[in-house]
């Protein structure tokens, strides 16, 4: 028997500019740098993860900045909007008054799927959602950021569902439903809800169903991949001999050092990631300090001068300054 997927463990986005990431996410939503490091495949490419307290998995958006990378488009066949957990809807009216005040486009507050929900846009046009847990059951949340700037009662803790748009809906669902083991627990017109493991916004995929919008077109402001979390290595290599059951291309093993990976494209344009819940992001630095120097796993570090030349710095220095609360 192959491990249950748990849920979400990360998703992994395109930006236009690391600063500007850095100070939305960290000014703006309130989420923790818990590493700057570059990406592995491309060394030239910083990439930056922001989570939970303590970078637990499920609580993590990333970013690429690819060098001179054009401009997304948002369409067909694409993972399109990302979610991020907050405890209650009482959180959702405070981001609402919080996004007016900073000037963050964003589009009211609606029901989705029995749960209360609040989209948002960064400057890059990146499409994102709050959600919120206040009826929610399932895959706990984590921690949120304690020295962050916003209230903990009403702070991100996690990552909720993805979007994803297909135009093969019957090939995507036998690929959820078959290879991925995730179940249909849910329609609401061209919306179908799937979730795994324990459910609850913290393991659930929103796919849509669309033949009329063009295909869309990576770059920035888009999505790369997204992952989804099982508990070990054991459980990975039977995710990588089930892909292999089923005749699908994939990566096989791949060790990033804060987690070991499979990639796979479940449908055109559509790059799923499996990924283990450790040994996580405080295996390089302490607590205290995450994010706040350029991290590199042991196979860059005899490549760190060459790195330091390709990379701009970015000051991620917070552990010397006292971030007020903003009610």
């Amino acid at each position: 028997m192959t491990q249950s997927l748990k849920g979400m463990h990360h998703v992994t986005a395109i930006t236009s500019s690391a600063e500007k990431n850095y100070d939305f996410f960290t000014y703006t939503l309130g989420m923790r740098l818990v590493k700057k490091t570059v990406n592995q495949d491309d060394i030239q490419t910083y990439h930056l993860f922001f989570a939970d307290d303590t970078g637990g998995p499920g609580t993590d958006m990333t970013f690429f900045d690819f060098p001179g990378i054009p401009k997304g488009t948002h369409g067909n066949n694409e993972i399109y909007k990302t979610s991020f957990r907050v405890p209650s809807d009482a959180a959702l009216d405070y981001w609402s008054k919080r996004f007016d005040e900073k000037q963050v486009k964003h589009f009211g507050i609606r029901k989705q799927f029995g749960k209360k929900t609040l989209s948002f846009v960064d400057f890059d046009d990146q499409q994102y959602q709050l959600i919120s847990d206040e009826n929610n059951h399932g895959v706990a949340a984590g921690v949120p950021w304690q020295k962050g700037p916003i209230p903990l009662e009403y702070a991100i803790t996690g990552l909720g569902p993805i979007f994803v748009r297909i135009d093969n809906i019957t090939y995507f669902k036998e690929m959820m439903e078959k290879v991925l083991q995730f179940k249909e627990i849910d329609q609401d017109g061209s919306l179908h809800l799937f979730e795994t493991g324990e459910g609850g916004n913290g393991a659930q995929v929103i796919v849509e169903h669309n033949t009329v919008l063009p295909r869309a077109r990576q770059g920035y402001g888009t999505v790369h991949h997204a992952a989804f979390r099982v508990a070990d290595h054991e459980g990975l290599e039977e995710w990588i001999e089930r892909m292999k059951q089923f005749g699908l291309p994939n990566s096989g093993y791949v060790n990033r050092f804060y987690f070991e990976s499979l990639y796979t494209n479940v449908a055109p344009h559509i790059l799923f990631e499996i990924a283990t819940d450790g040994p996580g992001f405080m295996e390089d630095e302490p607590y205290e300090t995450l994010g706040e120097k350029l991290a590199l796993p042991p196979m860059l570090e005899p490549k760190r001068e060459q790195i330091e030349n390709y990379v701009r710095p970015i000051d991620t220095m917070r552990s010397d300054k006292d971030l007020t609360k903003e009610r």
